[in-house]
């Protein structure tokens, strides 16, 4: 089995464009966030939002603290928002915990 695999995106995607608008209220930037890892690339990772179910979080690898590793599906890792993707209906989020270090 590959180390990375998508999230059920079709599926997730509809749902995440159809709560676009509330999402963007509900989550400002600079908002504290956390979440479950939920699907892994080499760019980075996309997290199922705790008490937002219908937003699809996205970290990439260049938001993460410098030594550490891309956390592992179904790991828990906490974040702040930082930007929201509207063509793509993703809050990109800064992993400030949960990232293990490297070494």
């Amino acid at each position: 089995m590959s180390e990375y695999s998508w999230p059920d995106y079709p599926r997730i995607a509809a749902r995440a464009q159809t709560a676009w608008d509330r999402t963007v209220v509900e989550l400002p930037v600079g908002t504290p966030v956390a979440g479950e890892v939920i699907g892994r690339q080499p760019f980075g990772v996309f997290i199922r939002l705790d008490g937002h179910p219908d937003a699809i979080g996205l970290a990439e690898v260049s938001a993460m603290p410098r030594c550490g590793t891309l956390p592992l599906v179904g790991e828990q890792v906490a974040g702040e928002v930082i930007w929201h993707v509207e063509h793509h209906h993703q809050v990109k989020i800064r992993l400030t915990g949960g990232v293990r270090s490297e070494g």
